[in-house]
């Protein structure tokens, strides 16, 4: 059974420091049997309803028999018991990233350790040193600008000097390509090239090109095919996430860039019992105009909606109406980007009519959607279609969503609540602060991914990391959004500061469980569900906020077996 409870975020203070066998779950059973395993003397996160806290838990099967106290477990342990003493560690429910898409790297020029625009040119250099003249190079997408020195994008003539005889083009994240002069002209790209519906073509201040292709203007770029996904990629990408606590992963429309093949590996290791990593798939409706291809989409797919187990299921289909946070559709135009002396209001990438129609087409098929919205404009048209729908048959308790919402407006949230819908958000603003003032400016900056105004209104709220756009570091996403501090600009919004620790762990535990149709299953350390869980260097809910940034796990069970253990811990 699916769970439709919306039980939400807030929960009583003096619940949240309980420690009380009596008030936790034991299964009806669990007394009269023996555990698999026993994990004691520490203090766990539940995320039960009420947050409470607990000392031990036992495991059989693969799943918890039992919580409460020290006590208590050593009643399950006998003589093939494995009983792991934590010695007053912290445990929580495994962790969840809610938008992730790939670990970062990949086949490409490798810019993820750049520091500079010199360190950049110094790689695409390197590259076209040991390149054959006139190939093109090309960059895996694993960087922003933000992570330079310079805070800024590096220009077709930058480009030139380093490789002046082979095209390069820069893949940075998901909606942007920079282009050295050599490729412009390998792909007609002039300056009388018209800007195509959806897509910007950057030019600086005197109107020549800088190289930028944002959104839909990267179509005019045929890139090489990606190398196929393999097995062994899931295996890698399953390793790095376990070691920071991450269990389960929910994909919005791509990973690893490729995503019929990428889903075939993934469900190939699922058959050979590979998997330490659980995954919901949202299929890719990128820029999708016609209903007749959505319903060829649903016909397509391998598994249907919420069809598959506790590994692999699907769980929608996800869409995009704006650009990223450098073309996200506002109501009100960028302080000043791509030239176009403020008047750049962002990019509307599906027009309202047909992303209406595609819409209405997958709640017809009794599908529900998911979709990316930047800009408040980009909101608003959401809203429409997503109301149209609604009008046809109710999406309440449907677990319709929204990603990224980075600038809302008041009047919007009711519409949403009206909707039921759930809230995807990211920390971008973590990474990408001065790259956001620059083209939003301070004001709006600042209360870029409102995630308290989001939590306060009562919405059920998922956190992630739109990795590899920002890394897939679970606790850079927990401090920002605990703190609103960036990581090269200090602290902006500091009234969307989430204060309740127990607030941000829910919305990557048990809220991403409920917002996956799965909490019956998983999310929380009770009696019944899947043994998911992590042990924590350090206390999320007391150590020093300066701490948090360097956390990960000790140990990592998916299923109630280990997955992970830092080699440092006996």
């Amino acid at each position: 059974m699916i769970e439709r409870s919306r039980s939400r975020n807030r929960v009583p203070a003096a619940a949240r420091a309980v420690i009380s066998a009596a008030a936790l779950c034991l299964a009806g059973s669990a007394l009269a049997q023996t555990a698999d395993l026993v994990v004691t003397n520490g203090k766990v996160f539940t995320a039960d309803a009420a947050s409470s806290l607990a000392q031990a838990f036992a495991v059989k099967d693969g799943r918890f028999i039992a919580v409460g106290s020290a006590e208590a477990m050593q009643k399950l342990v006998g003589a093939a018991t494995k009983v792991v003493d934590l010695k007053g560690r912290f445990v929580t429910p495994g962790l969840s990233d809610g938008h992730f898409h790939n670990e970062g790297g990949g086949p490409g020029v490798d810019l993820s350790n750049a520091r500079s625009l010199a360190d950049l040119t110094a790689a695409v250099a390197a590259a076209a040193k040991s390149a054959v003249p006139g190939d093109l190079i090309v960059s895996n997408g694993d960087w922003h600008e933000a992570q330079l020195k310079e805070q800024r994008l590096p220009t077709a003539a930058e480009l030139d000097q380093v490789s002046p005889g082979n095209p390069v083009v820069l893949v940075r994240g998901g909606h942007d390509y920079i282009l050295n002069t050599a490729a412009l002209r390998k792909y007609n790209i002039g300056k009388d090239t018209p800007e195509p519906a959806g897509g910007a073509i950057t030019r600086d201040a005197a109107g020549e090109l800088t190289g930028e292709l944002v959104d839909n203007a990267k179509n005019l770029v045929t890139l090489p095919s990606p190398r196929s996904v393999t097995v062994d990629d899931v295996l890698t990408t399953q390793r790095r996430l376990n070691a920071y606590g991450i269990t389960s992963v929910r994909v919005p429309g791509a990973y690893k860039g490729e995503f019929p093949r990428a889903l075939e590996a993934i469900l190939a290791a699922r058959k050979s019992g590979q998997l330490s990593l659980r995954y919901t798939i949202y299929l890719p409706g990128f820029g999708v105009r016609q209903p007749e291809r959505i319903r060829e989409i649903i016909a397509n797919s391998p598994l249907k909606q919420d069809e598959g187990d506790e590994w692999v299921r699907i769980g929608g289909i996800k869409l995009l109406v704006d650009g990223g946070f450098e073309g996200g559709h506002m109501s009100k135009p960028f302080a000043g980007a791509y030239g176009k002396g403020g008047t750049f209001y962002g990019l509307m990438v599906v027009p309202q009519a047909d992303f209406t129609k595609v819409i209405r087409a997958i709640n017809d098929a009794g599908w529900r959607a998911t979709t990316h919205a930047v800009g408040d404009a980009g909101i608003d048209e959401v809203l429409e279609a997503y109301e149209a729908a609604n009008a046809d048959h109710p999406l309440a308790g449907k677990r319709w969503a929204i990603e990224h919402l980075f600038v809302s407006r008041p009047e919007q949230l009711e519409r949403m609540k009206k909707l039921d819908l759930t809230l995807s958000v990211q920390d971008h603003l973590y990474l990408a602060a001065p790259t956001l003032k620059n083209y939003l400016g301070m004001e709006r900056a600042s209360q870029v991914t409102p995630v308290k105004t989001y939590v306060d209104a009562g919405f059920l709220v998922i956190g992630g990391t739109d990795s590899p756009v920002v890394p897939f570091n679970p606790f850079w996403e927990f401090y920002h959004f605990l703190t609103r501090d960036t990581i090269t600009d200090g602290v902006y919004g500091a009234n969307e500061r989430v204060p309740s620790r127990i607030d941000l762990l829910r919305m990557i535990t048990i809220n991403y469980a409920k917002a996956t149709g799965e909490a019956d299953l998983k999310g929380s350390i009770e009696a019944g569900k899947l043994a998911d869980f992590a042990v924590l260097t350090d206390d999320l809910l007391t150590v020093a906020e300066s701490k948090i940034p360097q956390m990960k796990a000790v140990m990592t069970y998916v299923g109630g077996k280990e997955v992970y253990r830092d080699p440092s811990v006996q």
